[in-house]
């Protein structure tokens, strides 16, 4: 089962949301545009030299960086121009096995799960008061390593790791069962109880950001954690745990292992000693996720995966408004997010001007190395994604979709990729049906509610929907009717430490974020006391 287990495991896919974010406005705000002509020169310069350096490349179990047991490492990138970064430790079976023995020492016999609940919170709070203030090197890591703008890493997403997990330590000491009254004399009550060791698996196109979804609230219910980074993105995560046990976390509370899916992603997802799963990242590799689990000891899994989300312009919509967020729905992160409004559905009577103009703030993207001021696209993550991207455009134009803009690769070095967009799209081509996560708008024509809720729902993902409408009416319908994890109003991306996050359908199971992912890592025990001559019942 290990050998199908692909690539796929390792950078936790292409789908992975994964994950945009909605203070991104406070990034693109302001910027300036320029003709797309431009944003080809802006690539042609010198790469910025990243004022940050590798320090970690080891593995992380029980407290220490360790070198794989193999000796072996692989290279981890530059997406700007395809050099090499560091040469990062590459785990397998043997050191999974190291990390789960730490963790579920870690657990049975040191102090994490045996602190009180304030004391864990206490910890907790001074690792994001480490990472407020190493928020530049984070970002510029970050940025090096994935190629998403360093003003998004910088202003947005590393603060938003830095508030997670303030979220998750204010939830450390608030986590109680219930007193349940019973049809006799006896006391019942509920103890919510830490799972276990967690194992969990983190993408490359938000690597810090979901690192924070999934190891807050594990540590805050008291848990201890084994997690596997992306093969293309390891280096983030190294640099934060060290962070972490700066902050006094025990030694084997948190192991991070850097590897590929066939051999460290699926030892951990069929280790015997793992006693809980979450995965972020394609919903195939979802499904060998799920399979490698119930072949093992049936440990719980919380999967966030794959979407082809619908953004919906009603007739009434300011079009103004709606093409600018319907543009950053879709280009955010270079088009690299799991809730990417991918299909573009714009009603018969505002199609018109609404692709005229869409094109026109295309063209006016600023793409170009990632660590220059006001750039709003960065190179796409790897060659495997920027080749993929450029054949599910070429499919496009082969299917009869008008391509309104872009379509090209940008230079000859690193992986950019023109703004793109197509118009008079179908329903049954390849770029209307399938996750490309990239930079690719495809737009398409409605005349009626009945209709555009039919077409957005015929698909195998759940997981975010956008609607523009000034209608009440129109937003409550859609907004019901959608089978989707997110319906975003008027908006897009509007993401909080406190709004639940997952999807329907094959886009996942269970919710990330706020209250409702403390329940992925605790479990739910009844305790029964007999009474004797109860005052009362």
């Amino acid at each position: 089962m290990a050998v199908r287990f692909l690539h796929s495991l390792a950078s936790s896919s292409a789908s992975a949301s994964r994950r945009c974010l909605g203070l991104h406005r406070r990034w693109v705000r302001g910027i300036s545009g320029v003709h797309e002509s431009a944003a080809v020169a802006a690539t042609a310069e010198e790469p910025i030299t990243p004022p940050v350096q590798v320090d970690h490349t080891q593995l992380l179990i029980d407290g220490q960086f360790v070198d794989a047991a193999s000796g072996k490492t692989f290279r981890t990138f530059d997406p700007r121009t395809g050099n090499t970064i560091a040469n990062v430790a590459e785990g397998d079976s043997e050191d999974v096995d190291r990390a789960v023995s730490a963790a579920r020492r870690a657990f049975d016999e040191g102090p994490w799960p045996k602190m009180t609940a304030y004391e864990r919170s206490r910890i907790i709070l001074r690792f994001a008061d480490l990472l407020e203030k190493h928020n530049d090197e984070v970002a510029a890591l970050e940025t090096w390593n994935n190629g998403k703008p360093y003003e998004q890493a910088a202003n947005v997403e590393v603060p938003m790791v830095t508030r997670i997990f303030r979220y998750y330590a204010g939830w450390a000491d608030k986590i109680h069962g219930l007193t349940v009254p019973s049809d006799g004399p006896h006391h019942v009550q509920t103890l919510h109880e830490p799972i276990g060791v967690a194992g969990q698996i983190i993408p490359w196109n938000f690597p810090l950001l979901i690192y924070s979804w999934k190891v807050g609230p594990a540590l805050a219910c008291g848990n201890t954690v084994v997690l596997k980074t992306a093969e293309q993105t390891p280096l983030s995560a190294l640099f934060v745990s060290k962070l972490f046990h700066e902050a006094g976390l025990p030694p084997g509370v948190l192991n991070i292992i850097s590897g590929y899916g066939p051999t460290a992603g699926a030892a951990l997802c069929s280790h015997m000693g793992v006693d809980k799963l979450a995965f972020t990242g394609s919903s195939g590799t979802g499904k060998l996720v799920l399979g490698l689990s119930a072949q093992s000891n049936l440990k719980p899994v919380t999967l966030e995966l794959g979407g082809k989300s619908p953004f919906i312009v009603c007739k009434d919509a300011n079009v103004d408004e709606a093409v600018e967020t319907a543009h950053t729905a879709l280009f955010f992160n270079q088009g690299q997010c799991c809730c990417a409004g991918s299909r573009t559905f714009v009603h018969e009577s505002i199609y018109d001007e609404f692709v005229e103009k869409a094109k026109a703030r295309a063209l006016k993207r600023i793409v170009g190395d990632p660590f220059k001021r006001g750039v709003e696209q960065g190179p796409q993550i790897d060659s495997t994604q920027f080749e993929k991207i450029l054949k599910y455009i070429k499919s496009g134009i082969d299917s009869g979709a008008t391509l309104e803009s872009g379509g090209q690769k940008i230079g000859s070095k690193g992986y950019y990729i023109q703004p793109t967009v197509f118009s008079n799209v179908q329903d049954n081509m390849l770029i209307a049906k399938d996750e490309i996560f990239g930079p690719v708008q495809t737009i398409l024509k409605f005349k009626d509610l009945d209709e555009v809720i039919k077409r957005a729902n015929a698909t195998s993902y759940g997981l975010a929907a956008g609607v523009f409408t000034q209608n009440l009416d129109t937003a409550n319908t859609l907004m019901r009717a959608l089978r989707v994890g997110t319906v975003w109003i008027n908006c897009y991306d509007v993401f909080d430490a406190a709004i639940p996050f997952g999807g329907y359908k094959m886009s996942g199971q269970g919710r990330v974020r706020g209250i409702y992912s403390l329940s992925n890592y605790l479990q739910i025990k009844a305790a029964v006391t007999p009474l004797k001559n109860p005052a009362w019942l």
